[in-house]
């Protein structure tokens, strides 16, 4: 996306037109995700998922969080690099609303274009600002997802 925010910046693409497309291509990949694991199960999953670095305890990790959380561990697992490829998979596993899902993953996953789309066109070409605002960048998202996990975390301890 930041190479898009460049071109952008150099008016060969349209900024919003570059966003939308990366929304949308974050949505199919993630609906693509989505559908296999429903298809192809759990057993499928674990079964092969070390030929791609996906391991049995990650799967049950995020499946705790999932069944705990919901909603809100699909949009927040956009937000956290590592987890975002693959929070899709309890989401299919559990067969979440298929709106609900794609609202959620477009909603993280729309930050994430918006933030890279933006750092492509604000910072142009100077690739160093790139790494540097990036990293804080990720940071940033980072703390927020832990405080806005605590803050959930709290108040469903509270009403529970």
């Amino acid at each position: 996306m930041i190479p898009a925010g460049y071109l952008a910046f150099n008016g060969e693409m349209h900024i919003i037109i570059v966003t939308l497309c990366g929304i949308l291509g974050s949505l199919a990949g993630a609906l693509l995700n989505y559908y296999l694991a429903i298809k192809l199960g759990r057993l499928f999953l674990l079964r092969y998922g070390k030929y791609v670095f996906f391991k049995e305890e990650m799967l049950l990790k995020m499946e705790s969080f999932f069944y705990r959380h919901g909603h809100i561990s699909t949009f927040t697992g956009r937000l956290i690099p590592g987890v975002r490829q693959y929070i899709s998979l309890p989401a299919g596993l559990a067969r979440m609303n298929l709106a609900v899902f794609s609202f959620y993953t477009s909603l993280g996953a729309g930050i994430w274009v918006i933030i890279l789309t933006l750092l492509g066109y604000y910072i142009g070409d100077n690739e160093a600002l790139v790494k540097e605002y990036l990293h804080q960048i990720i940071i940033a998202l980072v703390v927020s997802c832990a405080i806005g996990l605590f803050l959930y975390w709290h108040r469903q301890r509270r009403l529970g």
